[in-house]
C-alpha cells in the first residue's frame, strides 16, 4: 500500500549541468601476459580526464568484467566524485556493446568514446569543442590528429570539392613528434619528414584536420541515435565492429569527421612509459586552473549489405576526384 505522494512527483525538470560526457570501457581480467600493465595504463587514462576536463564535462567508466582490482579501484573513484558514473558487467559483454549502451544512455550534447588506453592532455576538451562550434554540419572530433584521408572523410571531401569549406596542404612541424608517437603505438612506419604536408580545413578562424582514427573521438550525440546500427554487435573487441558502429556512422550521417590541428592526447598501448608518467604530471599542474573554465528511424547498417556496398563505392568515387583535382 502506498502512504503518501512521491515528492519527486511535484519537483522541477532536471537540468543539465553539462554538455560533454565521456565514456570510457575497461576491460583488465587479470595482471598477465598481455594485461600485465594495463591497469596501470588505465588508472594514467583516467587520472589524465580527471586532471584535463573541465566543469562542463562529466565521466562514465563501464567496467566490462576488469577483475577485483579494477572494481575496487572504481568504487572508490565513485565515492571520491572523480567520475561521474560508473555502469558494472559481471561479464565482458563485447566493447562496442558496452561503449555504445552507455554513450546512448548519456544526455549531453557531445560524447566522447574512449579506449582505456589513452592519454589527454590539458585543453583537449575545449580544442574539440572549438572545432564543433567553429565548423557547421560536425560529427565527430578527435584531439588525436593524423594524416591521410581515414576513416568516412567522403562528406568532408565532398564540402571541399563544392567549395563550401576552405582547404590547405601545409606542414605542422609541432606534430611531428607527436604523430611518430601515434605511429608508434599502433606499430606502423614512422614518418621521416618533418614537413610533410597536412590536410587542413579553416572556418571561423579555427583550423582542423581532415579525419581521425577511432581510438579516441568526440560525436554529435544525435548520430547515435539516426545512424549506428540498433542492433547488438556481440563482438568482443575489432572485426568490424568500430567500422560499423562508428566509422560508417559518422559519414552515414553525412556530418564531418575533423581532428584537431595540434595533438591534445596519446595512445599508450598497454605498458607504460616514463614520457606518459611526465605528461601526466604536467596534466596534474594545470588541474586548478582547468576546473574553473568553464528521433529518426535508425538505419542498421551491420546487416545492409546494400548500404555498405553502395558507400564504399561513393567512398572511392569521392576519394579519386579529390586526389585529382588536388593532386594528392
Amino acid at each position: 500500500m502506498r502512504v503518501g505522494s512521491n515528492p519527486q512527483k511535484s519537483e522541477r525538470k532536471i537540468t543539465l549541468t553539462t554538455h560533454h560526457r565521456i565514456v570510457v570501457v575497461v576491460y583488465i581480467p587479470n595482471e598477465e601476459g598481455f594485461y600485465e600493465h594495463s591497469f596501470d595504463v588505465f588508472k594514467t587514462c583516467l587520472n589524465s580526464l580527471v586532471s584535463t576536463i573541465n566543469s562542463q564535462a562529466a565521466i562514465t567508466v563501464v567496467n566490462n568484467g576488469s577483475h577485483e582490482k579494477v572494481s575496487d579501484f572504481l568504487n572508490l573513484y565513485l565515492k571520491e566524485k572523480k567520475i561521474d558514473t560508473l555502469i558494472s558487467h559481471n561479464t565482458n559483454i563485447g566493447k562496442i556493446d558496452a561503449l555504445i549502451g552507455a554513450a546512448r544512455g548519456s544526455r549531453e550534447k557531445y560524447i566522447t568514446l574512449t579506449d582505456a588506453d589513452i592519454l589527454f592532455t590539458t585543453g583537449w576538451q575545449e580544442k574539440v569543442e572549438e572545432v564543433f562550434f567553429s565548423f557547421s554540419n560536425v560529427g565527430s572530433v578527435s584531439p588525436i590528429p593524423v594524416k591521410g584521408l581515414l576513416f568516412g572523410t567522403s562528406t568532408v571531401l565532398k564540402n571541399i570539392l563544392l567549395r563550401k569549406i576552405k582547404f590547405k596542404s601545409i606542414a605542422i612541424p609541432e606534430n611531428f613528434e607527436a604523430y611518430n608517437k601515434y605511429l608508434e603505438s599502433i606499430n606502423w612506419d614512422l614518418e621521416t619528414n618533418i614537413d610533410h604536408k597536412w590536410n587542413i580545413i579553416e572556418s571561423n578562424d579555427c583550423k582542423a584536420n581532415i579525419g581521425s582514427g577511432h581510438q579516441v573521438l568526440t560525436v554529435d550525440r544525435d548520430i547515435l541515435f539516426k545512424t549506428v546500427p540498433t542492433n547488438p554487435s556481440l563482438t568482443l573487441v575489432g572485426g568490424t565492429s568500430e567500422n560499423d558502429y562508428v566509422d560508417f556512422s559518422i559519414d552515414k550521417a553525412n556530418k564531418l569527421r575533423l581532428s584537431t590541428y595540434n595533438n591534445y592526447a596519446y595512445h599508450m598501448g598497454n605498458k607504460l612509459e616514463n614520457w606518459m608518467i611526465d605528461l601526466q604530471n604536467n596534466n596534474n599542474k594545470a588541474d586548478t586552473n582547468i576546473k574553473n573554465k568553464l528521433n529518426t528511424k535508425s538505419i542498421d547498417l551491420h546487416h545492409n549489405w546494400f548500404f555498405n556496398k553502395q558507400f564504399g563505392l561513393q567512398k572511392k568515387i569521392v576519394k579519386k576526384l579529390f586526389n585529382i583535382f588536388y593532386k594528392k
